[in-house]
This record gives C-alpha cells, sequence and structure tokens, in this order.
C-alpha cells in the first residue's frame, strides 16, 4: 500500500503553533509581514484643482494659449494669463543673444541686415593672433552678457571685406534696420584703455544701441551706462592713487 505524505500549506501570512516555537528557538526565519495593498487613491481630477495665480504660474507657454478660453469668467486670472504671457515671451527674447557670435560671410545678410527692426548689431571685424582684436574681444563678451537683447556677432574681416586692411582692425560696424549706424576703426576708438565700460559709453554716445531687455528705456539703459563708466573711472583712480602711497 503507498504510503501518501500530506503537507498542510495554511492561507498567506497564516502560521501554525509549531511554525511560532521553531521561530523562537531560531530554527526557521522570522515570519513575513501580511502583504498590505496600499489605499486607493484615485487620481486627481484636473479640474478639481483651484484656478489662482499659482495655478497659472505652473503652466507652460503653450498650456497658457490653450486655457484661454477657460478663463473668460475671470477677469482677473484672464488679465493676469496675458501677463505671464508677455513676461514669458519677453524672457525669451531677451535671451535669445547674449555671447558674441561668430558668423561667416555667407552668414551676413541673414544675421546683421535682416535682423529684425527693434534689435541693435554690432559687429567686430577681427583676425586671430591680433592682440588689439583679442582686448575689444574681450570687452565685447561682457557687454553681450550684460545686454543679452543687442546681438553681437564676430566675422574675420577678410570674410566680410575682401583685401580689408589689416591695419584698421579692430573695427567695429553698428546696424539697424539693414543699414550701418556707426563705425569704429583701430582700438584707439575706444579711449587709451580699452574698457567694458568705455566701449559701452562709446556705443551708446549717438544711438541707443545697447539693450537689456529690463530697463524699460533708452534713456535709463543710457544713465546706467554712463554710470558704470564713472563707476570704473573712480575705482581706477583710488587704486593708483592707493599704489602710489604704498610706494612711498
Amino acid at each position: 500500500m503507498a504510503d501518501y505524505h500530506f503537507v498542510y500549506k495554511d492561507v498567506e501570512g497564516a502560521s501554525t503553533q509549531w511554525d511560532d516555537i521553531q521561530r523562537k528557538l531560531g530554527n526557521l526565519p522570522p515570519k513575513p509581514p501580511a502583504f498590505k495593498p496600499d489605499p486607493f487613491e484615485p487620481a486627481p481630477d484636473p479640474d478639481s484643482v483651484p484656478k489662482d495665480k499659482s495655478w497659472i504660474d505652473e503652466k507652460t507657454e503653450e498650456e497658457l494659449d490653450e486655457i484661454e478660453d477657460d478663463l473668460d469668467d475671470d477677469r482677473f486670472l484672464e488679465e493676469y494669463r496675458k501677463k505671464r504671457l508677455a513676461e514669458m515671451r519677453e524672457a525669451v527674447k531677451i535671451s535669445k543673444y547674449g555671447s558674441v557670435m561668430p558668423i561667416s560671410g555667407s552668414d551676413f545678410v541673414r544675421e546683421v541686415s535682416q535682423a529684425p527692426q527693434d534689435v541693435w548689431v554690432v559687429v567686430i571685424l577681427y583676425k586671430e593672433g591680433f592682440l588689439e582684436c583679442g582686448l575689444l574681444l574681450q570687452c565685447l563678451e561682457e557687454l553681450a552678457v550684460k545686454y543679452p537683447a543687442t546681438k553681437f556677432v564676430k566675422i574675420i574681416s577678410t570674410d566680410c571685406i575682401p583685401n580689408y586692411p589689416d591695419c584698421n582692425l579692430p573695427t567695429l560696424l553698428v546696424y539697424n534696420n539693414g543699414a550701418v549706424k556707426a563705425n569704429y576703426v583701430g582700438l584707439h576708438s575706444f579711449g587709451h584703455r580699452c574698457t567694458p565700460e568705455g566701449v559701452a559709453l562709446v556705443l551708446c554716445q549717438s544711438d541707443p544701441v545697447l539693450n537689456d531687455g529690463q530697463s524699460g528705456s533708452n534713456a535709463s539703459v543710457l544713465e546706467g551706462v554712463r554710470k558704470r563708466f564713472i563707476e570704473k573711472v573712480v575705482t581706477e583712480h583710488e587704486d593708483h592713487d592707493d599704489d602710489g602711497s604704498s610706494s612711498d
């Protein structure tokens, strides 16, 4: 007659008295915790989220365009939505530049002559290995960061104008609305010491070339340029006096 052995299987997570004794003696591993599913939470309903300023602040530009019809009954939120859209688009415009972009001769018309009418373009004609060109480029790099709504580009002189004399380098051309508004030949055009503050002051002498995208008016930008130039001159004068007194 066959010998049958039956193994008793209890429900999952349950334990027999024998198992409990064996666990106390260390003959069995600790009892695993009983499975408990996470409490059910329904997905949040987007329409139930309170519509306030913080709700609008979380939206992207595309989403703000899409919810225009949803705010017809809330005049305050609709005005705030328009304000946020304007801020986003202005921020995109401001961050459009911010550095001195290299261009080739074939890029000139598109990047300079056909630039938007409200954008001033500063073009430096240069060549590698010229100390004066390097000094002016350093100044323009700093100005490009401070005034990201002004477009700064650099181009090898002979790529722009064939046979352009090296003795005229560096040359700065200022464009607006497809036309040359000013040109500066040689580093001496910016004073005996070429500094970002001095270059900025020269550029803004007759036209509102520099634009930080935030000051709101050309007069306020020019006032800021003059203020920084004066502060730079005063600081250099004080440093010179300190060096002179320390050497005595």
